[in-house]
């Protein structure tokens, strides 16, 4: 089973050359860390080897400044090139070997079949290199491409094919994260794709399904949702929808009179109705909650975008069904949100706490249960340098 991808690049006396796009999965590196850089906040891991599994050796957190990093892109270099410097020296952490991660919104996944007689590797390179220009929604001289061979199929017409899995980022995206470490004084040993790094800490659950069950991975960050279907571990599809937790807590306080925050916490400590007589609660204060429409409508909204997006993939492919919804991601820790999109759409769904499923023992002080469905990412890139 096959599910990943990552940009590697060395870096040379201040340039950097590329060494390779993919990565497997579920291949290690060297004894690196995690670091990712979201919206509102970056946070860093660490993860040691303890037996058959794993133990958290370092963690931290901070928050991000308004303007430094915006829908999925560097806005103001030298401002996060100067926090990630102190961010990384103040928790004394090696500066080599650091993976980080570029959001969905700003990568090109597809699957692409092709003759199976190109067995050689620079002559598939080749053929890849001439036909990415056709997938891509930007000029082919402007992407940094990449590609994994997968497993070979009969197409329609009774031809031998091998599926191959392509990656292309713009080439100034990640350039421009390349430049932002580099200036900060970091190694940077990996740059992937975030949701690679969140189905790194879902393997297992991957694994329990067949190849005509398709799994959703939705991960709702700060300013948007990253859709990616899964079949036989393999990213079929993704899409980004412009629905973030900013958006669900920014409709929430607006209907309960509360000024417009960054911090999430509020939409975070939120538990759903199940039904629509249930009251929603918020924290330990009780009661109805004035916002409760405004939230729950933005959150159907994003719902009605979900189902959209399995309809157009499931339209496209036979003998497919949706088994399993994946909520991952800081917005996925609203209480009850799987009751509400199992009701929505009627497929079974499930939140995911990446703590748990790597079967790490922290202490709730270090990451309260209410942050950590955010860590997907940053733990899954830990993973990768373990």
């Amino acid at each position: 089973m096959f599910a990943g991808a990552a940009v590697s690049r060395t870096q040379q006396s201040g340039s950097s050359t590329v060494v390779s796009f993919f990565q497997n999965l579920f291949s290690s590196s060297k004894n690196g860390v995690g670091l990712e850089v979201c919206t509102d906040r970056v946070n860093l891991v660490k993860l040691k080897k303890q037996g058959v599994g794993y133990k958290l050796d370092f963690f931290a957190t901070e928050e991000l400044p308004e303007g430094l990093f915006e829908e999925g892109e560097i806005v103001d270099r030298p401002a996060m090139a100067e926090l990630l410097d102190e961010f990384v020296t103040a928790n004394k952490v090696n500066p080599k070997n650091i993976a980080t991660a570029i959001p969905g919104r700003e990568s090109i996944v597809r699957l692409v079949p092709v003759p199976a007689e190109l067995e050689d590797e620079s002559e598939l390179r080749d053929y890849i290199n001439q036909e990415a220009g056709l997938y891509l929604p930007f000029p082919r001289e402007e992407a940094d491409v990449d590609y994994q061979r997968l497993g070979s199929f009969i197409d329609e017409d009774d031809i031998e094919k091998v599926q191959v899995l392509l990656v292309a980022t713009r080439k100034d995206v990640t350039d421009s994260y390349i430049a932002t470490f580099q200036e900060a004084g970091l190694g940077l040993d990996i740059i992937e794709v975030s949701s690679f790094s969140i189905l790194r800490t879902i393997r297992d659950q991957l694994q329990q399904f067949t190849t005509s069950e398709a799994s959703v991975l939705v991960d709702l960050e700060f300013d948007s949702t990253e859709l990616v279907v899964v079949v036989d571990g393999v990213p079929q599809f993704s899409r980004t929808i412009p629905i973030g937790c900013f958006q669900i807590q920014s409709a929430l306080s607006e209907a309960m009179n509360l000024p417009p925050s960054r911090n999430v916490e509020l939409l975070q400590g939120m538990t759903l109705p199940v039904d629509g007589v249930e009251a929603m609660t918020m924290g330990t204060m009780g009661g109805e909650n004035p916002g409760t429409t405004a939230m729950m409508k933005v959150l159907g909204e994003l719902a009605d975008e979900v189902r959209r997006s399995i309809d157009f993939y499931l339209n496209q492919s036979d003998g497919l069904e949706v088994a399993q919804i994946f909520l991952v991601g800081p917005g996925s820790s609203v209480g009850q949100l799987d009751e509400f999109f199992m009701q929505r759409l009627s497929i079974p769904a499930t939140q995911i706490d990446p703590v748990a499923n790597l079967g790490l023992e922290i202490d709730e002080e270090l990451i309260p249960p209410v942050q950590r469905p955010g860590l997907g990412v940053a733990l899954g890139l830990s993973l990768r340098e373990v």
